[in-house]
């Protein structure tokens, strides 16, 4: 399970090192065999090891094709999905077009969160968190937030 907040530079090749404390989880759970695509609804990437990915990727083949938002999500995430491999500097290399999508340059920010991490421009990250702390009004709850106690 991949928690935290980490703040990255990217390397002038795209190349982002993989924190440390997530590496051996990586490497024993998928080989450090990861797929990044893009998220539909915002500009960052996600980035799941492998064998997450594959469960998702057989569950968005099973959408119905005549289903235009179907279509789109299975477009945009499969179309842009990625086979990446953690080199033996725990390093992945991020292809331009899933830079250019998410406006990734060398301040980037990686959030763990659960079976995958997110990873933001930091600035567009910053500009987000901000906003979704100071504008929690206008969130609908779902049923299951609901009855959630923390």
């Amino acid at each position: 399970m991949f928690r935290g907040v980490n703040n990255i530079n990217l390397d002038t090749k795209g190349r982002m090192a993989v924190p440390v404390r997530y590496r051996e989880q990586l490497l024993q759970s998928c080989n450090g065999e990861m797929v990044v695509t893009i998220d539909t609804d915002e500009r960052c990437l996600l980035i799941y090891p492998e064998p997450e990915w594959s469960d998702i990727q057989r569950k968005l083949e099973a959408l119905p094709s005549f289903n235009g938002a179907a279509r789109r999500i299975q477009r945009l995430m499969i179309g842009h999905a990625t086979d990446v491999q953690m080199d033996g500097s725990g390093r992945i290399l991020l292809t331009p077009p899933l830079r250019e999508y998410s406006q990734l340059d060398k301040k980037v920010v990686l959030l763990g969160l659960g079976a995958k991490f997110e990873l933001w421009n930091e600035e567009i990250w910053l500009s987000h968190r901000e906003a979704w702390i100071s504008d929690s009004s206008n969130q609908e709850i779902p049923d299951e937030l609901r009855t959630l106690s923390l």
